[in-house]
């Protein structure tokens, strides 16, 4: 099931995409997806309004986009999770999953405006699979109790200004956190649609020449380890949002010049599956 939420900023409706690729309205089903939709019941009941085929069709072809989970509590981000990103960056191949937040209110929709930050010189792309958490974990086990607890999948752009992260006092979040550095969606998809979330293509364009065309098969931790991994240290919720790293091809593994991003870019962004974004740069207010 592909469950998405639209309308203007602050205003997001949830709503579906039925069997035949319409748009339907959740609205009078269900209040909202986010944490407590997950949690209670929320998929089964929208699966089974679904189902019946009488839910209203949405038509507008206007209607924004917005991101697929209203307020995840947190986002937890894994960096250097595939080979050949490490191998870019001069980085080592880390010995265990490399951790760290990323604020959630840099969550937008999949073709929202992506804000240069003041001062941004080194503002970068990175496409990832991003996993939605549907039950409370703490302490998993095994790996398919961490796969238990996964709700779904979506696009995530991690968007990243690497002066601000790397060249700022050693605080990755400096230039993780940014207005705008998380275009989610367009859809959350359900795991039942994902068997393999390990055999995934993943690629980013800007301006129409692909930047990054990479496979979750590479990665060095795999969606299951990371979600038991991550439950050791914290506890996970209903609403999370776990980004699980990027492939090679981000500008910061560019010669010089490295082509980061600018006001009046576009991004294309896609996974397998999954939905695309497109994503413009714009200087911040």
């Amino acid at each position: 099931m592909k469950l998405l939420r639209v309308g203007a900023v602050g205003r997001e409706r949830p709503a579906a995409l039925d069997a035949h690729g319409r748009l339907v309205d959740l609205s009078g089903v269900v209040a909202e997806i986010d944490g407590a939709f997950l949690a209670d019941g929320g998929v089964e009941a929208a699966r089974t309004a679904l189902a019946s085929g009488e839910l209203p069709v949405l038509t507008d072809p206007a209607l924004r986009i917005g991101a697929p989970v209203a307020r995840p509590g947190k986002i937890v981000c894994v960096g250097l999770n595939y080979a050949d990103h490490a191998a870019e960056t001069a980085a080592a191949p880390p010995a265990e999953p490399i951790l760290f937040l990323k604020a959630p209110n840099t969550v937008v929709g999949p073709n929202d405006p992506v804000l240069l930050p003041r001062g941004s010189v080194k503002t970068d792309w990175e496409v990832e699979l991003a996993v939605v958490v549907g039950r409370t974990a703490r302490y998993l086990d095994s790996d398919a109790e961490a796969l238990a607890c996964v709700a779904g999948y979506a696009v995530s752009n991690d968007l990243s200004e690497r002066e601000f992260q790397l060249e700022r006092g050693g605080q990755w979040d400096k230039g993780k956190s940014c207005e705008t550095f998380n275009p989610l969606g367009p859809w959350l998809v359900t795991a039942d649609e994902i068997p393999d979330p390990q055999d995934l293509g993943l690629r980013l364009a800007v301006n129409g020449k692909r930047r990054q065309d990479g496979h979750t098969g590479r990665m060095f931790f795999g969606v299951a380890e990371i979600v038991r991994y991550v439950s050791r240290f914290m506890v996970l919720e209903p609403g999370d949002v776990i980004n699980t790293g990027t492939p090679a091809g981000v500008a910061l593994g560019q010669p010089e010049p490295k082509p980061y991003l600018r006001a009046g870019d576009v991004m294309d962004v896609e996974i397998d599956g999954l939905g695309s974004q497109r994503l413009t740069v714009r200087e911040a207010p």
